[in-house]
C-alpha cells in the first residue's frame, strides 16, 4: 500500500487539530510579514528624513525660519522635525512670559522635547511586539500540532494489527509539517525583530543626541537674551 507524502496531501490529510494549529500559523506569519514590508518602510523614511533635517539644521538657517518653514508644512510632522518643533515652540512661548527665567525656558523646552521624542520611539516600536511574539510562541505552537499529530498516529498503530514503518510513516510526517510551519513563521519574525530593534535604536540615540545639542543652542540664546536684558537693565535712564 503506497501513501500520497506531496506536502500538500500530508496538509489534507491531517488531524482537525493539526489543520487548526497549521492555519493559525499561516494567519501569524502572514500577520509578521505585513509587519516586517510596514515597519521597514516606516523606519526607513524616518532615517531618511532625519538626514534630511540633521542637514538642513546644521546648514546655518535662522531656527525662526526652520520653525516657521516646518510650521507651514501640509504634511504631518514627526521624527527629529516633530522633537525640534515641541522644543522651540515651548521655548517661544515660555520666554515671551516676562516672570520667567531663562534656566526654567530651557528646562521647559527639555521636557517639551522629551515628551516629544517618546512619542516617536513609542511610534517606531509599533507592532514590533508582534515579531516577538511570534518568534517565540511560533516553534510552540508548531511543536503542539506535532505532538498531537504523533499521538494519533500511534494511536492508530495500536490498534492495527500489524506495525509497519509503511503505516506509521504518513502519520508522523503529517505532525512534522506543523513543526516546519512553525518554523518558518518564527525565523523571518526573530530576525527582523533584531534588526528593527536595533534601528530603533540607533533612531532614539540620534534623537537624544540632537535634544542634547539643541538644548545647549537654547541655553546660549536665553544666555545672550539674560545678558542683554541686564544691559539695558543698567543703562542711565535719558534725562528729559
Amino acid at each position: 500500500m503506497t501513501h500520497d507524502l506531496s506536502f500538500w496531501s500530508l496538509i489534507t490529510n491531517a488531524s482537525l487539530i493539526v489543520q487548526l494549529v497549521l492555519l493559525g500559523l499561516v494567519l501569524i506569519s502572514l500577520s509578521s510579514w505585513w509587519v516586517i514590508g510596514k515597519k521597514g518602510m516606516v523606519l526607513t523614511s524616518a532615517r531618511r528624513a532625519a538626514n534630511q533635517f540633521e542637514d538642513d539644521f546644521w546648514s546655518g538657517i535662522d531656527l525662526a525660519s526652520l520653525y516657521a518653514r516646518i510650521n507651514r508644512q501640509k504634511e504631518v510632522v514627526w521624527g527629529m522635525e516633530a522633537i525640534f518643533l515641541a522644543g522651540f515652540q515651548e521655548f517661544l512661548r515660555l520666554r515671551s512670559q516676562p516672570t520667567m527665567d531663562p534656566e526654567s525656558v530651557v528646562s521647559g523646552a527639555q521636557r517639551a522635547m522629551r515628551a516629544a521624542g517618546s512619542r516617536e520611539l513609542d511610534d517606531l516600536e509599533v507592532y514590533l511586539s508582534l515579531l516577538a511574539t511570534t518568534g517565540s510562541t511560533s516553534p510552540y505552537i508548531g511543536l503542539f500540532g506535532t505532538v498531537w499529530g504523533i499521538m494519533n498516529a500511534f494511536r492508530a498503530l495500536g490498534l492495527a494489527q500489524q506495525a509497519t514503518l509503511a503505516q506509521v510513516a504518513p502519520g508522523i510526517a503529517e505532525a512534522l509539517v506543523a513543526t516546519a510551519m512553525g518554523l518558518f513563521a518564527a525565523i523571518p519574525a526573530v530576525i527582523f525583530y533584531n534588526r528593527y530593534a536595533h534601528e530603533v535604536d540607533r533612531l532614539a540615540n540620534r534623537y537624544e543626541t540632537f535634544m542634547e545639542e539643541f538644548s545647549n543652542i537654547l541655553q546660549r540664546q536665553s544666555y545672550h537674551l539674560r545678558k542683554s536684558y541686564a544691559e539695558a537693565a543698567r543703562a542711565p535712564v535719558a534725562q528729559g
